[in-house]
């Protein structure tokens, strides 16, 4: 076994602590905003601990958090669009990711590519063309509009790490259900879709998280309060100053966070081994 230096060891102390500092520091400044009784503005201070713990503004956010919209109507559209968009990536994702894995066709290489392309893209690049075909349909103000933008932003990783998914599953299995006489169809639904199912479910969880966590374009499909998501509402209390404590805005931020934070503790483990998202030989 190779020694390390104590150079390099402390060095390497050193630079994760910073990371972890990094990393810890605003979250751990947000629980304190979120405790904080005595804000009634900005944060004018750097402080540690709370002035004044008080857990006031909990119950404030699940009242009304964003103008006169309840919190359960908040977080019944968040839920609506994210579940949708995870939902509509998947159905329409998964026959195509097969497609991908499975058959040899023109332009399949090129298809994958332009696949790859539009995931690396960020999403404003979709903003216009969703836009104009929202408004001629007469949907982009409504939730239904809102869940087909965030389910094209998500169906380009869905179907990488689908097709992922699809190719690691032996070919032999789909054969014998071939001699068997199954068709191409059924070999799907019964055979390669069930053993895919673990990883699928992943690529739909992190597809609900990019909807779920998404505040920036929404903006742009949405004008009725009644519309706006949890992440929306989040993105307007900081963009309205001083208008309110910030501890309101610390308090819902924890309470958004805390279902993914238990969700990926719970499936951490799985998270790693099934996220496969690059190329694989063909």
């Amino acid at each position: 076994m190779r020694k390390i230096s104590a150079f390099r060891q402390i060095t390497s102390q050193i630079i994760l602590v910073m990371i972890g500092l990094y990393v810890i520091l605003p979250i751990w400044g947000m629980i304190r905003l979120a405790f904080d009784g005595s804000l009634i503005a900005r944060p004018t201070e750097f402080r540690w601990l709370p002035k004044v713990f008080s857990m006031d503004a909990f119950f404030k956010v699940l009242d009304k958090p964003y103008q006169s919209v309840n919190f359960m109507t908040l977080l019944q559209n968040s839920l609506f669009v994210s579940v949708g968009a995870a939902l509509v990536s998947i159905i329409l994702g998964a026959s195509l990711a097969y497609a991908f894995a499975r058959f040899r066709f023109p332009g399949r290489k090129p298809g994958l590519f332009l696949l790859l392309l539009t995931a690396l893209l960020p999403p404003i690049a979709f903003t216009t063309p969703l836009y104009i075909v929202l408004s001629i349909l007469k949907i982009r103000t409504t939730l239904p509009g809102l869940t087909i933008v965030y389910a094209a932003f998500a169906m380009p990783f869905c179907i990488w790490n689908m097709r992922s998914a699809f190719q690691a599953i032996p070919k032999e299995l789909e054969e014998a259900a071939f001699l068997d006489g199954a068709g191409n169809f059924a070999t799907f639904y019964l055979i390669t879709l069930p053993l895919a199912i673990p990883s699928i479910a992943i690529t739909a969880l992190i597809a609900f998280l990019m909807a779920y966590s998404e505040f920036a374009i929404g903006w742009l499909f949405v004008e009725k309060p009644n519309t706006v998501t949890l992440a929306m509402s989040i993105y307007a209390m900081v963009q309205s100053g001083s208008a309110q404590p910030w501890s309101y805005l610390g308090s819902l931020v924890l309470i958004m966070s805390a279902p993914v934070v238990v969700i990926f503790l719970l499936l951490q483990r799985t998270l790693l081994d099934r996220m496969i998202f690059g190329f694989s030989n063909d």
